[in-house]
């Protein structure tokens, strides 16, 4: 298989078109502006938080080589309108906190600290990719807080087949070149200022991407491929779904449903799309997320009336 295919595996066909040009996404008009947030003994980041305070809070983890926002923006008003959720750049990434090393370990334990920063004790979390490897630690460290977990386009571990390491190192590159592009195509017969705002857009992303170092990305890359949370995964007990993208070369698709499997319970939602479906197939993983968050949320309202009943028995 040569290393063009490869790579059109592992981004998917929306995917690979936006590496040849510039592909249409969602709207950023009202992306809220992230605000700095130090971390004791950690550093500092920038968070987003929005959404009612009274409601469930749910902590949304990003891909590798993106940023908080980039990654979850397009479903970020649907969620608000029902959570609280809070959004932040992980280490070595945007705006996230500079240390000598780059574990996924202490980015879990980041996850943590900022939830204590912003004072919520119980927390959802949602992780895509990197994002969701980060939350599988999270919710088996820190079971007494996790109330429940949607993983998104992730897996246990990244079985490093020939096939797959090509995956890696291509998918590392064209992340590179796509910050790299500043072109934007002329849409035949469009309207000056929605040309104009799709350019907005495109700067918007742009900007994101540039905010991560390829050294960063690659260092993550590699940390990403030592991680294996299948000795401990089938002893998570909590409210989880998962987010199956089926186009997905960059880590396959029988892997995360593999992952599905091992957690007891867990329920599987899949979309026809590949690795970048979080934006450049926003309108079938929009959908997808929001389904896989009410199940768990739902589910984890079913536990504590349960819990209610046998206190008050």
């Amino acid at each position: 298989m040569g290393a063009e295919q490869v790579l059109k595996d592992a981004l998917g066909d929306v995917g690979w078109q936006a590496t040849r040009r510039l592909a249409t996404i969602p709207p950023t008009a009202g992306v809220p502006d992230p605000q700095p947030l130090s971390l004791p003994g950690r550093g500092q980041t920038v968070v987003v938080d929005v959404g009612p305070r009274h409601a469930p809070a749910i902590i949304l983890l990003h891909s590798v080589a993106c940023t908080g926002l980039l990654t979850w923006y397009p479903v970020l008003a649907r969620l608000s309108a029902r959570y609280r959720v809070v959004v932040f750049d992980q280490r070595w990434h945007g705006q996230g906190i500079r240390s000598q090393e780059f574990t996924l370990q202490d980015c879990a334990g980041d996850v943590v600290a900022v939830a204590d920063a912003l004072g919520i004790n119980r927390f959802m979390v949602a992780g895509y990719s990197m994002g969701g490897m980060v939350g599988q630690i999270v919710a088996y460290q820190e079971r007494e807080r996790v109330s429940g977990l949607v993983l998104c386009s992730t897996a246990s571990n990244f079985r490093r087949g020939i096939r797959q390491r090509v995956a890696l190192d291509l998918f590392g590159r064209t992340l590179h070149l796509m910050r790299d592009q500043a072109r934007i195509g002329l849409v035949p017969g469009e309207p000056r200022r929605e040309r104009l705002a799709r350019l907005e857009d495109h700067r918007w992303a742009l900007e994101e991407f540039r905010s991560t170092s390829p050294w960063a990305i690659a260092v993550a890359l590699d940390e990403i491929g030592r991680f294996d949370s299948s000795p401990w995964l089938h002893t998570l007990r909590i409210p989880t779904s998962v987010v199956v993208t089926t186009r997905d070369g960059f880590i396959a698709p029988a892997h995360q449903r593999s992952l599905a499997r091992r957690i007891p319970g867990a329920a599987t939602y899949e979309i026809p799309a590949g690795h970048t479906a979080c934006v450049l197939a926003a309108n079938q993983f929009v959908p997808a997320v929001m389904a896989a968050c009410t199940a768990v949320h739902a589910a984890i309202a079913d536990e504590e009336a349960e819990d209610s009943e046998e206190d008050s028995a």
